[in-house]
């Protein structure tokens, strides 16, 4: 075996720089049949003529890419609704409290405003961000692919380190077992429960702020790369930059400085009712344009 193969070994070097050779003057091997119409029609032009096609996965059809832009516009409606109704909760019903005491006393008061002021409209409406930061993914990883796929994985980490982290049904949880203990060693000990969690809720848990600090940081670069084309108008891109720089920079400082850290969130969130209908406007646009 070895013999044969040691005599068959220069013609088959001889075939294949032959072939080799056809490719580059742009003429195919002399095959026949079907086997000849399989050959890359690429290779049957000049070989400085021939083009480079990367293996890239197919697009979405329009069809998808309308679906998806649709998605997008809606949840951006969805989200502005979503910030109104925080602000109204945070100036009419309240802040969240600051101990695990009243958090309890809060929700057997009145269940109903205690669960709206733990924030349970933030683990039901959060998850939508994915399909937020995903269509503008579609609509912009044209102008900078790379850029653009850094900035999606940063918003989803962070969705899901966000989404890890609220804690309103643990308070309520505790809350319950609270309200039908005897002893006052339950109590502290429920108490000292609340605090554990509380400590590391969406307000003050390391993963949240970490969560929070990747969201902005990923919707800052995809506002960067509207800057890069024209699928956003100018005033989307610098509102985004604007919004989300705010609060990248409010994340940042309020590890070292809290009070000045929520003066600069308290400016950022007004701004996310102008960015959200401006990307929502824009993604029903694109909707029409594939139509």
């Amino acid at each position: 075996m070895l013999e044969a193969f040691r005599v068959l070994e220069p013609y088959a070097v001889k075939v294949a720089s032959t072939v080799l050779r056809r490719e580059r003057r742009g003429n195919p091997p002399d095959l026949s049949g079907d086997a000849r119409a399989m050959w890359p029609v690429n290779f049957r032009k000049p070989y400085n003529q021939q083009k480079f096609i990367p293996m890239t996965n197919s697009s979405l059809s329009d069809s998808s890419q309308k679906t998806i832009f649709w998605i997008g516009g809606s949840v951006c409606m969805i989200l502005i609704v979503y910030s109104l109704i925080t602000l109204l909760i945070m100036s009419i019903i309240g802040v969240p409290p600051e101990t695990s005491e009243q958090i309890f006393s809060m929700l057997q008061a009145n269940r109903f405003h205690g669960l709206l002021r733990l924030d349970i409209l933030t683990v039901f409406i959060f998850p939508l961000y994915y399909l937020l930061f995903y269509s503008l993914y579609i609509a912009l990883n044209k102008t900078d692919h790379a850029l653009v796929t850094i900035s999606t994985i940063f918003a989803f980490a962070g969705v899901t380190l966000l989404l890890a982290t609220p804690s309103v049904f643990s308070y309520l949880y505790l809350s319950d077992k609270f309200a039908i203990a005897t002893s006052e060693f339950q109590k502290n000990q429920l108490l000292t429960a609340g605090e554990s969690i509380l400590a590391s809720d969406i307000w003050h848990g390391t993963g949240a702020r970490i969560g929070g600090l990747l969201l902005q940081f990923g919707a800052l670069l995809i506002s960067i790369v509207m800057l890069k084309t024209n699928v956003f108008s100018r005033l989307t891109a610098l509102t985004g930059v604007l919004t989300h720089g705010l609060d990248v920079l409010h994340i940042i400082i309020g590890f070292f400085l809290p009070a000045i850290g929520s003066i600069i969130m308290f400016i950022a969130g007004p701004l996310y009712l102008l960015w959200f209908p401006l990307v929502g406007l824009r993604l029903y646009k694109l909707r029409q344009q594939n139509s």
